[in-house]
């Protein structure tokens, strides 16, 4: 090789790289050889000078359906029986409505900003409700206060 710069693609622990060329390269890495889940690119780069850098890039590969799952997490401790469901739906695949998404609980937080909106319309009526003229001379009523006694 010389003094010529090179570059070599290895793909995961493979000793031998993928692809050795002189810079710059384009590269075109076709996934759907490669097993679903995690890999690694590591990329050695040698100057002119000799000199070796080295890159590694972690990616990972989804060619087949995705999956997904509700009522148990990852790292999660569980005991007893434990409920979950699995959905799984590839891009290939005609559409079916039930199928396209995977049902899961509504966020508790989306409970409490639902709760905190009720109670500020509630607090808000009750500040600025007007009544009706007809009702504004009932006997338990009095301007600007509610439930005023003489």
């Amino acid at each position: 090789m010389g003094d010529e710069s090179r570059i070599r693609i290895y793909l995961d622990e493979q000793l031998e790289p993928l692809v050795e060329y002189a810079p710059p390269v384009a590269v075109n890495l076709d996934t759907r050889a490669l097993p679903d889940g995690r890999h690694r690119l590591r990329i050695e780069a040698r100057g002119h000078d000799g000199q070796v850098g080295v890159r590694e890039v972690p990616f990972q590969v989804r060619n087949g359906p995705g999956i997904t799952l509700t009522g148990i997490r990852a790292d999660a401790i569980v005991h007893g029986s434990v409920n979950f469901t699995v959905n799984a739906f590839g891009a290939e695949e005609p559409f079916e409505p039930h199928r396209a998404e995977s049902p899961s609980p509504i966020p508790v937080w989306l409970w409490v900003l639902s709760l905190v909106i009720v109670a500020w319309s509630v607090w808000y009526v009750a500040v600025d409700w007007e009544p009706p003229a007809p009702y504004s001379q009932a006997p338990t009523y009095v301007q600007g206060t509610l439930w005023q006694h003489h």
